[in-house]
């Protein structure tokens, strides 16, 4: 379904008249650089060919991108005519999945029989490189008022995320607001989603252990029955937790491993449980660990069973600014008019994207990849995941926009 030119243009009459609008020739050029990036993905903190073809793009361009500590990925500012004023950074993930891919009709399917880019990366990193060199193309033209930071950021599918190493290494340094979108095949090329607020959730690893005095199942009062314990800590948890919390946070205990046992007369002398803590609350997610410490001790001592839990932080909330979020909804609506921006609803899913909100304001949009009349359900982490490439073009020039519209309306120089 990887077509680009079903996605209808809008009148130019009935939206304001920016500059940077993406080339015929470039369009077609980010097109085949995503084609490459779909055939040769690479894994979170592996990514040193893509990381290698961003740069040397950016070079041709007489850009000065700089690779970041880890090895992979890079940040480069673009922009000549600094004003003193906080930069926008324009975010993008650079790394795949490892799943198989399993499109056989396209020729960019992955070359590597372990790995895919199933979340759509590949057109995140054509999006922002594309933004970049039109951004550059601009400055060069005296349309840039103030630099912009691009931001090509590894390993977002590793828990905790590459963002936080990233902003360790100073990719934060200098910039005020940072923006992203994320590939959403529910809606149609040609469109973003936007909501303010909470728009994905956090996202912990949840391991318990259960330990206790086994023995034959004749005699389980002489035991500490783990297995039912088990079963107890699985239902009672999250139902003791969904009384204990505001029911507003959207905190979600789901299991998805119990182990215990290996013979149907013994009952064993440990038990164990793992699954994840979703949460759309920021603060929710702050008091989780503590909450969910109470709440399994109380179950496991009513069963007389001793206790671990591990809850392995993963990431917390994406809580888009609403400032940053209308300044979204005003470039997208300043390119393709006000009905091409749809309201978004919340997803469970996880985004390292938040580490930086913990920073800085920022927002992410969904950018629709759905061909306009494709009815079929598709999905992300799915070895089938594909784009309408239309949508890169579209990425492209909504983020030109916002980086023009934030320098005219953003914060005054210091």
């Amino acid at each position: 379904m990887s077509r680009e030119s079903q996605t209808a243009q809008p009148a130019a009459s009935a939206r304001s008249e920016l500059p940077g609008k993406l080339p015929d020739d470039l369009r077609a050029e980010l097109i085949a650089f995503r084609r490459d990036l779909h055939m040769h993905p690479e894994l979170g903190h592996q990514e040193f060919r893509t990381t290698a073809a961003i740069k040397a793009r950016l070079e041709k361009a007489g850009l000065r991108p700089r690779v970041l500590k880890s090895g992979t990925g890079l940040i480069c500012d673009v922009g000549t005519r600094d004003d003193g004023r906080p930069m926008l950074a324009l975010r993008a993930d650079i790394d795949a999945l490892p799943i198989p891919d399993a499109k056989t009709h396209v020729a960019y399917r992955s070359t590597f029989p372990d790995r895919a880019h199933a979340c759509g990366h590949d057109v995140h990193t054509t999006v922002v490189l594309g933004a970049g060199l039109v951004l550059a193309e601009l400055d060069r033209r005296g349309l840039l008022p103030r630099p912009v930071r691009l931001l090509f950021q590894p390993a977002e599918e590793v828990l905790p995320g590459g963002a936080t190493e990233a902003i360790d290494s100073g990719v934060l340094d200098g910039v005020g607001k940072i923006i992203a979108v994320h590939c959403d095949p529910r809606v149609d090329a040609g469109r973003i989603g936007l909501r303010a607020g909470a728009i994905t959730s956090a996202c912990d690893r949840l391991e318990v252990t259960l330990s206790g005095a086994g023995g034959h199942t004749a005699r389980p009062h002489l035991t500490t029955d783990l297995v039912t314990a088990a079963a107890r800590v699985a239902v009672d948890v999250p139902a003791l937790l969904a009384r204990r919390m505001d029911a507003r946070s959207g905190m979600s205990v789901t299991w998805g491993r119990i182990e215990s046992g290996h013979a149907c007369n013994v009952i064993p002398m440990h038990a164990e449980l793992s699954g994840t803590v979703r949460c759309l609350d920021l603060g929710a997610w702050h008091e989780a660990p503590d909450m969910i410490h109470a709440a399994v001790d109380e179950v496991a001592t009513l069963h007389g069973a001793k206790f671990e839990v591990n809850q392995v932080r993963g990431v917390p909330p994406v809580v888009n600014d609403p400032v940053v979020t209308e300044l979204l909804r005003e470039a997208m609506a300043a390119r393709r008019g006000a009905d091409s921006v749809e309201d978004t609803e919340q997803s469970l899913g996880g985004e390292d994207f938040s580490w930086y909100l913990e920073h800085v304001p920022g927002a992410m949009a969904r950018l629709g990849v759905r061909a306009p009349g494709d009815t079929a359900k598709r999905d992300l982490h799915r070895g089938d995941f594909d784009v309408d490439e239309a949508a890169i073009g579209v990425g492209v020039e909504f983020f030109t926009a916002a980086a023009l519209l934030d320098a005219v309306r953003g914060e005054p120089a210091p």
